[in-house]
């Protein structure tokens, strides 16, 4: 799964009980939901299998969640694997030869697919086969094994790193945006009901302005607060719970949590940057592809961050946010020299 996931066993079935079981039961991605209902009736009535899906977006917006659901509404078997578990492809092959009609094959971080697997797919997707090369030097042959018409379901957090080729074998390519909190409201709502706790509508509105637009953040938000709510004894969660709960996770009321304000402390404290990703990486004791896919893109979004060839660099809102006076400004000469790092 992606990386900013690396769940306990128990936080990833928690997760998994609250998801939909329905597309009807999927709030958001409004305009997704409406295309993927057009191509799976079309699929049906045709008795095709339904054609290969891109999903791209950030982390928890509901990309393995479609997928799955996307099995259910076809009524085949769901398979999944990840970019970097498929290493070889001995690793795809006996897979793909498994696979009965229709079936749903999804592949988390398909972008960190290697080369040569990737290539694998290209005929295993446009043809339905697999050409294998038996033994080796002059008693090598190669082999065609013909595959049942199967559905490859690909979710990346980093679309622009999949090769052109690749990307083109998808008939479908969708992304998901960040939700509302209304929306969020309306899927804490129902995981309240799941985890058999109250919410009342003031928490859930806190709850949801603070959860980043992700519906896993405010899930995961819900479970940590339904534990004080338990502890203290109260049978329902109200505004005071929930400020208590997200401050004992340092949740601010922006949504930003510990490491985001040690990133943009780390990077204040260098003069405003421009600072390297792989600099930040180090200081913070975070991985650089999850700094990179997870906390930047919120950072940016609040405009506390920009990027330029040279690093990361604050912006004058971020100074206001940490309550530091803004230093001099730097000349474009400096943001922009070709001697700098690789951001």
């Amino acid at each position: 799964m992606e990386r900013v996931f690396d769940m306990a066993p128990d936080d990833r079935g928690a997760e998994a009980s609250l998801r939909p079981s329905t597309l009807e039961e999927f709030v958001g991605q409004d305009r997704i939901r409406k295309n993927l209902r057009v191509y799976i009736e079309a699929a049906r009535r045709r008795g095709e299998a339904l054609d290969h899906l891109l999903f791209s977006g950030l982390p928890g917006l509901g990309k393995t969640t479609l997928s799955l659901l996307i099995a259910a509404e076809m009524g085949t078997e769901f398979k999944a694997s990840s970019g970097p578990a498929l290493e070889k492809p001995g690793d795809l092959v006996g897979i793909l030869t498994n696979l009965k009609r229709g079936d749903v094959f999804f592949i988390d971080e398909i972008h960190r697919l290697s080369p040569v697997v990737e290539e694998y797919l290209y005929s295993a997707m446009e043809d339905f086969s697999l050409d294998l090369v038996i033994d080796q030097g002059p008693s090598a042959r190669s082999v065609k094994i013909h595959l049942e018409r199967f559905t490859l379901v690909g979710a990346t957090t980093r679309e622009g790193m999949l090769t052109q080729p690749f990307r083109a074998r998808f008939g479908v390519l969708e992304k998901l945006e960040p939700y509302p909190w209304e929306q969020l409201v309306e899927i804490l709502v129902r995981s309240a009901r799941l985890l058999e706790i109250g919410l009342e509508p003031s928490a859930a509105e806190l709850i949801a302005r603070r959860a980043r637009g992700t519906p896993r953040i405010a899930n995961r938000f819900l479970r940590r607060i339904r534990d004080v709510a338990q502890v203290e004894g109260v049978p329902s969660i109200h505004e005071q719970v929930a400020q208590r709960g997200l401050a004992m996770m340092e949740v601010d009321p922006l949504g930003l949590e510990a490491l985001d304000r040690k990133l943009l402390g780390l990077i204040a404290d260098l003069g405003g940057g421009p600072v390297g990703l792989k600099t930040l990486a180090v200081s913070v004791g975070e991985d650089a592809g999850t700094i990179e896919d997870v906390y930047e893109p919120f950072l940016i979004q609040q405009q506390f961050l920009i990027k330029t060839p040279r690093g990361r660099m604050l912006t004058e809102q971020a100074y206001h946010y940490l309550g530091r006076r803004l230093p001099p400004r730097p000349t474009s000469g400096d943001l922009y020299s070709s001697e700098s790092s690789t951001p």
